[in-house]
This record gives structure tokens, sequence and C-alpha cells, in this order.
């Protein structure tokens, strides 16, 4: 039962995280940045906003969002970021589809308790690769826009992508190291014995095919 709870904790752990992650690659408020000194800025109350797929300007008159659609022209912090939250996006569904299938409430054909354990370490290492992308992607990103322009803080977005591959960590961790209990040879509750005179010892008996058939004398 314990081992039941530390997956279902874990499971919970790593889908939240993968709807931060993809909240985090599909919203553009990663980082703020300002294109004057930070005086200026906040007396105009003006400040830029980067993300993987378009660059705001944000004012109290104006929203203005231009694509970011040169891929050969990008950065490659921007390059790398997007190619690392998408695949740490795309991971998602099958870890969280293995860690499903290895609950002992799931049952499959030809399933045992292996398989279900091996299922499980694959799940768990896949969220840990999530967590590795996100995380990874989202430290980059906001060194790369500090060298490029003046960063005056973080954006949502940043914090939900942080927020997302730290509970991916955490769940592919609990999945990944959890044991469970093997379950030792199947028992011979219904088996039948008979006693050698010669030995004087209980050897065991198959039981008959079928206990349905009534006896015939």
């Amino acid at each position: 039962m314990a081992h039941l709870c530390r997956q279902v904790s874990g499971s919970a752990a790593s889908c939240a995280g993968w709807v931060g992650i993809i909240v985090a690659t599909a919203t553009n408020d990663w980082v703020r940045t300002c294109d004057y000194s930070v005086a200026t800025c906040v007396r105009m109350d003006e400040l830029g906003s980067r993300g993987l797929w378009a660059e705001c300007v944000i004012s109290p008159a104006l929203y203005h969002c231009v694509a970011l659609s040169q891929v050969l022209s990008l950065p490659a912090y921007i390059q790398t970021s997007r190619a690392l939250m998408i695949c740490s996006c795309l991971l998602g569904l099958p870890s969280l589809l293995l860690v499903l299938m290895s609950m002992p409430c799931v049952r499959l054909q030809n399933d045992n308790a292996a398989i279900k354990q091996r299922r499980a370490r694959v799940g768990g290492v896949l969220f840990l690769l999530m967590a590795l992308c996100g995380g990874v992607s989202t430290v980059w990103f906001p060194i790369g826009a500090h060298r490029e322009e003046r960063l005056m803080a973080f954006g949502f977005s940043l914090y939900a992508g942080w927020v997302g591959s730290g509970l991916c960590l955490l769940g592919g961790a609990v999945i990944l190291f959890c044991r469970g209990i093997d379950p030792g040879p199947p028992s011979r509750g219904n088996s039948f014995y008979y006693y050698s005179r010669q030995g004087g010892t209980a050897t065991p008996l198959d039981p008959p095919a079928n206990h349905a058939k009534s006896e015939r004398v």
C-alpha cells in the first residue's frame, strides 16, 4: 500500500510539473527587459517582455508583440531553449503512460511485477529527463537575455518553468527510487499429499484437472 501511495504521489507531482512546463513553453513572459536605463523605464512605465516565440512591449497604453520567426537569425540561447522545452513537453505523454501502466490496479496481458517495475523505472527516468531539459532551458534563457540586453526582472513563464521542472524532478525521483515488494513463488494451497510407507514422508500430488466432475463408482 505504501508503494502504491508513493507511486501515485510521484505521478501526480510529475503530471503537475508537466502542465507547468507546457504553460512556460506556450507563454512569452520569460524575462522583462529595458531598452533604456532602469530609472527611465520605471518613470516611463515601459518594459519589454521576451519569450521563446515573441518579443513584446508592455506599457499602460500599449501591448505589442513581434513574433520571433527568423529562426536562423535568433541567438543561440533562444534556439536551444526552444528545442529543450519542446523535448520536455513531448516526453511528458509517454512517461505518464508508462507510469500509469505500471500501477497495480492496471492489468495487461502477460503482465507481472517485474514488467511493471521496469515500466515505472523507465517512466521515472523520462520524468527526470524532462526536469533536466526544463531546468537547463529556464536557467540558460535569462542568462543569455541578460548578456544581450538589460534584464529587469523574471516573468511568470520562467517561474512556471522552474516550478514545473522541480515537480518533475521530485516526482521522477519518487517513482524511480520507490521499491515494491517482490512477490514470492506461488503457493500450492490446493495441493494434495499422500503418505509413503517406504520413506515415511509426504509427497505432494498435483490436483485433478477438473474438480467439477462428479465421482463415478
